[in-house]
Order: C-alpha cells, then sequence, then structure tokens
C-alpha cells in the first residue's frame, strides 16, 4: 500500500511538472514580439510628445556650448578643435522608426532599418542643428562618428545635410566598417585634432571604458568617470534602446520575447508596502 501511495504521490509530481512545463512553454509562445515591442509605448510617446524631452535636448546643447567655449577660449595648442558627436538620439530623432515597430510583430532589423536610413526621414535633435553650426563658425569641426553601417551612407549623409548640418563629407561622416568599437575612429581624428567634448546617447560614444559587458561594470565605468559627465561628455536621452538593453540580457540578444520581458523585469528594484 505504502509503495502505491508513493508511486501515485511520484506520478502526480511528474503530472503537475509536465503540466507546468507546458503552462511555461504555452505563456512563452503566446508572448510574441508584438507583446514586447508593446512596452516601448511609453518610452516613444514620452520622446515624442512631452515638452521634457526637448527641454533636456536643448539643455544638452546649450551646455555644450558652454563647454565648446570654454574649450577654445583656454586652448593654447597647435591643433584644430575638434567635436565629436554620434548619429541616431544624440544629433537626430530615429523615434519614428520605433513607434512604426509598435503593434507589429516583428522587431528590429538590418533589413528595416536600411530602408529607414535610405528614407532619410530622421529629424533633428532640438538644438542640434544650432549648435553643430556654432562649432563650424567658431574655429571648430564636427565629426560624425555613427554605427550606422556603410550601407547607409547615402541615406545618412542626405538626410543630415537635409537638416543643415555641417561638415558632411567623406571625412568627418565616419560609419561603421569592420567593428562597433569607435575608439579606433576617435583616435583617427585625435591625431591631427584636440576633441573638446563628445556627444551621445549611448556611454560607448565617449569611452573605450564602457564597452562593458555587465550593468555592474556599466556602473563602476560611470563611477570612475563622472567628473566627464556636462564637461567633457554631453549625454542625450534616450529611454527606448542601447547598449544597455542587451547588458540587462546579459548578451543574450537571442532571447525570446517572453524571457527578454521577464528580464527586463528581473532588474528592477521594487517596493512593497508592509502589512
Amino acid at each position: 500500500m505504502r509503495h502505491s501511495s508513493l508511486r501515485t504521490l511520484a506520478l502526480s509530481a511528474v503530472f503537475i511538472a509536465g503540466s507546468f512545463s507546458l503552462s511555461v512553454q504555452a505563456h512563452d509562445a503566446e508572448y510574441s514580439q508584438k507583446n514586447l515591442n508593446e512596452q516601448s509605448v511609453l518610452a516613444a510617446t514620452w520622446m515624442q510628445a512631452s515638452g521634457e524631452f526637448k527641454a533636456l535636448s536643448y539643455q544638452a546643447f546649450n551646455l555644450a556650448k558652454m563647454q565648446f567655449d570654454t574649450f577654445s577660449d583656454s586652448y593654447t595648442g597647435s591643433k584644430k578643435i575638434a567635436v565629436v558627436v554620434d548619429a541616431d538620439e544624440a544629433v537626430i530623432d530615429n523615434s519614428a522608426y520605433q513607434t512604426w515597430l509598435i503593434d507589429k510583430d516583428f522587431g528590429y532589423s538590418s533589413k528595416t532599418w536600411a530602408k529607414w536610413m535610405d528614407a532619410s526621414e530622421a529629424k533633428a535633435m532640438p538644438g542640434a542643428k544650432d549648435f553643430l553650426n556654432y562649432v563650424a563658425n567658431n574655429g571648430g569641426e564636427v565629426f560624425y562618428v555613427t554605427n550606422r553601417k556603410i550601407v547607409g551612407l547615402e541615406g545618412t549623409r542626405k538626410n543630415l545635410i537635409e537638416l543643415g548640418f555641417p561638415y558632411v563629407d567623406d571625412t568627418h561622416l565616419m560609419l561603421r566598417t569592420s567593428t562597433s568599437n569607435k575608439e579606433p575612429r576617435r583616435e583617427i581624428i585625435a591625431e591631427h585634432h584636440d576633441i573638446a567634448l563628445f556627444i551621445g546617447d549611448n556611454l560607448n560614444d565617449f569611452s573605450s571604458d564602457f564597452r562593458v559587458e555587465t550593468i555592474e561594470e556599466s556602473h563602476a565605468a560611470v563611477e570612475k568617470n563622472k567628473d566627464l559627465f556636462g564637461t567633457k561628455f554631453i549625454v542625450l536621452p534616450n529611454p527606448s534602446y542601447g547598449d544597455w538593453e542587451g547588458k540587462v540580457y546579459k548578451g543574450n540578444w537571442g532571447a525570446s520575447p517572453a524571457e527578454k520581458s521577464q528580464m527586463r523585469k528581473d532588474v528592477l528594484n521594487t517596493w512593497e508596502p508592509k502589512n
């Protein structure tokens, strides 16, 4: 009798475990990329509808102008002065591409991104045009160090020119070729220029110190460079995407939509009320 009961319990446990596994698999199958894309609605709405987004962008470029003037006024070197900027979400706004993905059952892809680049429809970040032209009119050069791949060169060039940005030529427009690491391109610029400041929305736009794999390492790198933010490094707001997201996934960009959703929640610091 005892053995029979144990067998029944064992079979029940197997059944429950199997049912749980099937339930998890069913949930994963039901939670689609469309569901995951829905999580970007609030960030995209903030970028396109809030005054705060515009205010932060203007604030960044006002600060950049002050720092450029400070650098230029005290400069005694013999090289040319340069400002190095990222493109996407630093001087141009691609939120229209992000919002297009909402209600679609697919995510970012190089194929659809290439179409977006070819369309040349990104808007200027508030304050970017005035600041970059101020640099150009006051003895500085502007370099666009972007990880847009070379396939997007013509569309990117057209977009920047139509927006009225300066220095949009083969020397100053530096797209990604063999590596996403921007350090080699920054080093090329530094050979003949002293860089007054860097502008970007991603920590990797500023220094190789930020090419790390974990959230903890990223925070440590920020602490190490904290005195440079607002002086040498000017950060633009981008809550929609970035290298930070890969750190949340621990580098597993191939995770399912359900897994990505859970990993996003797992890193949150959540308050619980006391009874």
